[in-house]
């Protein structure tokens, strides 16, 4: 824990990890309100779980294997009963509860859809598995589910598709901590074959082409949307994507899928204003939270108070195009390796990342209070993150890394401070930055430094020294909690 941040700062379940057992354990306020205009511009504090509209008894036994018989597995038990439920439900503003049964703790479903006004809970000890059966993901449209295609455009839909508003996705926790639990399988076989999800994903990358495997929760369009106390294990692809909304809430989410798993995203927000992400734990196989643009801006967003783990760091891009704005990253620790201790493919910490085809503008971005270790890029801010080209230049500016310490760097660890070019050149500002590495790249960027163990130079950069008067944070590292 680091010990320069005052107590209000504290995320609530890092304190029991932390042994501070002593303190109250009371909602705080996320905050957001510290960085001013910029981050969630809403005061968001804890969730709480809503009323019960109605409660579903589990009728299986979670298997060790995590696989069903043959003939659950062909045709999961428990869609229909739960999609009933939830149109059922919706616009009551309360909750379907998956509870346990006595020794019976397990639901089967295929995909499912979440409307207005209706939550879905999951008890501790529960846990929704996902169906491995490719056909039952099928979209309208592109590529068939579960194969492997030249074309980029995905033929799946998620697991979990939320469509309406002022709706959740939550768990209830246990006095020691576990939470409900929904699990996606992608490492075990899809069904009727002999390859899993994320091997097909890495077939894919092997041989140039697309993954076509589904998200676990995606989330269009639905506002006020909130992701409370809950565990999301081994998805195929990305866990959670909220896209073309606003009013997003995280808050004490736990991601626990192993580094090596290929576009496992943890988080993803997409063309959206105002989200908060807060209080969570998410190790994965890409980005731990990745903010970036595909149909409208993104702006006032928060993510604070957040431990990753193996993960390709908190990233703004790679699509920026419409623009990413008053985007506040505060109190996060970031570590290079996951629960296993192997490292990330991709260890980066602070970084934004686009280039030329899929670039925009990225403004008014502050990175504060940030604890790395064990990373190969503790920052990187790159332009020219693929070789595809266009006429949509990224242009990073006013972005404000300060408080923020490194350590323990694996080998040939290296910084990158680049802008695309003279024209549309970096601006960034250092203050109280401290690097166990400080190698770096560096070129077309203004940068302005206090108390820095990296000053760049280079083609086009110009380094000028400020005044300050903070310091860099003390940083230790909590492990991965126990699910």
């Amino acid at each position: 824990m680091r010990s320069s941040l005052p107590l209000r700062a504290l995320p609530l379940r890092a304190l029991p990890l932390l042994a501070l057992t002593s303190l109250a354990l009371t909602a705080l306020p996320a905050t957001n309100a510290a960085a001013g205009s910029i981050g969630d511009q809403r005061t968001v504090t804890q969730p709480t779980l809503p009323g019960t509209c109605t409660t579903l008894s589990a009728t299986l036994v979670a298997p060790s294997s995590r696989t069903f018989t043959s003939s659950q597995e062909s045709a999961p038990p428990d869609t229909s009963r739960i999609q009933s439920a939830l149109n059922s439900c919706a616009g009551t503003g309360k909750a379907v509860v998956l509870a346990a049964s006595g020794s019976d703790n397990a639901f089967l479903s295929a995909p499912l859809t979440i409307g207005s006004d209706v939550y879905l809970v999951v008890d501790t000890g529960v846990t929704l598995f996902a169906s491995r059966v490719a056909s039952e993901y099928q979209a309208s449209s592109g590529a068939t589910c579960g194969t492997i295609s030249s074309s980029t455009s995905s033929g799946c839909n998620a697991f979990i598709t939320v469509t309406g508003s002022s709706s959740g996705i939550e768990g209830t926790q246990s006095s020691s901590g576990s939470q409900g639990s929904i699990d996606g399988r992608g490492d075990l076989d899809v069904y009727g074959t002999s390859s899993s999800w994320w091997a097909n994903a890495q077939t894919a990358k092997n041989d140039g082409k697309s993954q076509v495997n589904p998200r676990l929760i995606q989330a269009s369009g639905a506002n006020n949307f909130t992701v409370y106390d809950i565990d999301l294990v081994d998805s195929a692809k990305e866990h959670l994507y909220y896209k073309s909304g606003s009013g997003f809430t995280v808050w004490g989410l736990r991601i626990k899928t192993v580094d090596t798993a290929l576009n496992t995203d943890g988080i993803d927000i997409d063309s959206s204003t105002d989200a908060t992400v807060e209080d969570s734990y998410i190790m994965d196989g890409d980005d731990c939270v990745a903010m970036q643009t595909n149909a409208s801006a993104d702006e006032y967003l928060t993510v604070t108070g957040n431990h990753c783990y193996g993960t390709h760091g908190i990233s703004i891009g790679s699509e920026t195009t419409y623009g990413v704005s008053s985007v506040y990253v505060d109190q996060n620790w970031i570590q290079g390796t996951d629960s296993n201790g192997t490292e990330s493919g991709s260890a980066n910490g602070i970084r934004i990342k686009s280039y030329s085809k899929v670039g925009g503008t990225v403004s008014n971005v502050e990175y504060a209070d940030t604890c790395m270790e064990q990373l190969k890029y503790p920052i990187e801010i790159n332009p020219y993150y693929s070789s595809s080209t266009g006429s949509n230049y990224p242009y990073f500016k006013s972005v404000t890394i300060y408080e923020a310490k490194e350590t323990s760097s694996v080998s040939s660890a290296k910084s990158a401070v680049e802008g695309y070019s003279s024209t549309y050149p970096l601006g960034l500002t250092l203050e109280d930055v401290s690097l166990d590495s400080n190698s770096y790249t560096a070129e077309y960027a203004n940068v302005s430094y206090y108390n820095s163990t990296i000053v760049p130079s280079g083609t086009g950069v110009t380094s000028t020294s400020i005044s300050g008067s903070g310091s860099v944070p003390s940083c230790s590292f909590a492990g991965y909690p126990s699910l």
